[in-house]
C-alpha cells in the first residue's frame, strides 16, 4: 500500500538551502572564472532591475542547485558557473541562499552558462541518470539540464577557443541555437544578446563572454560606465574651459578697442 502525504507535510521532511551543503571542497578551476562571472552580473543587472523593478531575481555563481535528495547530497546537485532565475526573493526568509534547491522553488533558471576549463566533455555529457547510477557515477550536465532543471536557454563557454554555444530548450530537448548577423546569440526574454568580446577586463586581455543590447550595443559594467561618464565630463570641463577662454579674449580685445577709441577722442559707448 503506499502512503501519499500531503503536500505541506512533504514540503517540512525535504531539506531546504540551509541544511544542504554549499560546497563541494574543490577549487575554482582557473583564475578566470571569478572575473568572467562578475563581469557577466555587474553589466546585466541594469537590465534586470529594469525588467524586476521589485527586485524579484537571483544569480548563482559557482552555486549549487539541488534536484533530487542522495547521499551525500551532493550528488544530486550541479553547481554551474553562472546562472539567473526570474520571479524569485533575492533572499529566503532574511538569509542569502547558500544553494537554489528547486523542490523549494519550484522555479527553473533561465539561462545557465558554464565556463569550459578541460576539453568540454563535462559540460556535453548526455550520460542519462540510469546509466550514471548503474556505473556508480553522477549523470552528465547536459542530461541534467536538460531533462531536469529544464533552464530555457545553456550556454558553453571555451574561452581558449574563444567560443560560445547556446542551446534553447524546445519540448524538453536543448537544441543549438543559430547566431546572428554579429556572431552574437539572442536571448528573447532578456531582450539582449550573448556572445564573444575580445578585450581587456580586470588587466587581462582574454575573448571574454559578454552582453550587447538587441541592437548591437556593448553593455558596459558599471567601472566601464563610470569610466565614460568622466571622459564626458573631462570633455565638457574642456569645452567650458575653451568657451571661458574665448570669451576672456573677446573681452580683453574690446577693451583695448575702447581704449583705441578713448585716444582718438572717440567715447566708446557712442
Amino acid at each position: 500500500m503506499t502512503t501519499t502525504l500531503p503536500p505541506e507535510q512533504l514540503t517540512t521532511t525535504l531539506p531546504d538551502h540551509t541544511q544542504l551543503p554549499d560546497s563541494d571542497g574543490t577549487f575554482v578551476k582557473n583564475f578566470q572564472e571569478h572575473p568572467q562571472s562578475i563581469l557577466l552580473t555587474d553589466s546585466i543587472n541594469p537590465i534586470l532591475q529594469n525588467i524586476h523593478p521589485d527586485g524579484y531575481y537571483c544569480i548563482g555563481q559557482d552555486s549549487g542547485i539541488y534536484w533530487r535528495i542522495t547521499d551525500p547530497p551532493q550528488r544530486g546537485a550541479e553547481a554551474p558557473d553562472w546562472f539567473y532565475v526570474p520571479n524569485v526573493p533575492p533572499s529566503l526568509n532574511g538569509q542569502m541562499r547558500r544553494s537554489y534547491v528547486l523542490w523549494q522553488e519550484y522555479v527553473a533558471p533561465l539561462i545557465i552558462v558554464e565556463f569550459v576549463s578541460g576539453d568540454g566533455s563535462e559540460e556535453r555529457d548526455k550520460t542519462s541518470l540510469w546509466t550514471a547510477e548503474a556505473e556508480g557515477k553522477k549523470p552528465g550536465k547536459f542530461w541534467v539540464y536538460e531533462q531536469v532543471i529544464h533552464p530555457a536557454f545553456y550556454g558553453i563557454y571555451e574561452v581558449e577557443k574563444a567560443s560560445i554555444e547556446v542551446y534553447h530548450l524546445i519540448e524538453n530537448r536543448f537544441e543549438l541555437l543559430p547566431k546572428n548577423e554579429r556572431g552574437h546569440y539572442f536571448i528573447p526574454s532578456l531582450n539582449v544578446e550573448l556572445g564573444i568580446w575580445q578585450g581587456q577586463y580586470q588587466n587581462v586581455e582574454l575573448p571574454w563572454l559578454r552582453w550587447w543590447d538587441s541592437e548591437g550595443n556593448l553593455l558596459l559594467t558599471g567601472n566601464e560606465r563610470a569610466e565614460i561618464e568622466c571622459q564626458r565630463a573631462e570633455t565638457e570641463r574642456q569645452r567650458a574651459e575653451t568657451e571661458h577662454q574665448r570669451a576672456e579674449t573677446e573681452r580683453q580685445r574690446a577693451e583695448r578697442l575702447a581704449e583705441q577709441l578713448r585716444a582718438l577722442g572717440i567715447t566708446p559707448e557712442d
